[in-house]
């Protein structure tokens, strides 16, 4: 009977997230319409703050987890460990919004910053950037996805 309640459950997130996800789209500034396409993906949700996560209820946990799994930047790794936490008990969802999704996060940073390297193309500087960022921090290796390939060519 688990199994179903589960597929239910997850079920209900889906066409909540579905119902919700136009309001969210309509709702945006005009400036957000441009999307212009890079060889990285960016994610552009920010997870709830990790000290809140302990008050929150199954519900609340539940939903924060979809929203990154709603995310069409969320990568590989993200979705993994996102459909992982939904899977197990809650505090696999708080670990994942405390810690997971931070490391997940990482994992296709690491991987974006491979894709770079792997470019032919791309200047020595930001070939030397991204070798020496490619073995750093999850915050550092998000800064170069998000800033620094950028500032090394610019």
């Amino acid at each position: 009977m688990r199994p179903i309640r589960r597929a239910v459950r997850h079920t209900a997130l889906l066409v909540a997230a579905t119902a919700v996800a136009p309001a969210l789209f309509l709702a945006a500034p005009a400036h957000a319409a441009d999307t212009t396409s890079t060889s990285t993906a960016v994610a552009a949700y920010t997870p709830v703050d990790p000290s809140t996560v302990d008050t929150m209820s199954d519900d609340d946990l539940r939903v924060a987890v979809a929203r990154i799994l709603g995310d069409p930047d969320s990568g590989k790794g993200v979705i993994r460990a996102a459909n992982k936490a939904l899977d197990g008990t809650v505090d696999d969802l708080r670990t994942f919004l405390k810690t997971g999704y931070r490391l997940a996060q990482a994992e296709d940073d690491r991987v974006a910053v491979a894709r770079v390297l792997a470019d032919k193309t791309i200047s020595p500087a930001l070939r030397a950037a991204a070798n020496a960022v490619i073995d750093g921090t999850p915050e550092e290796l998000r800064y170069f996805i998000e800033v620094g390939q950028y500032e090394v060519d610019a």
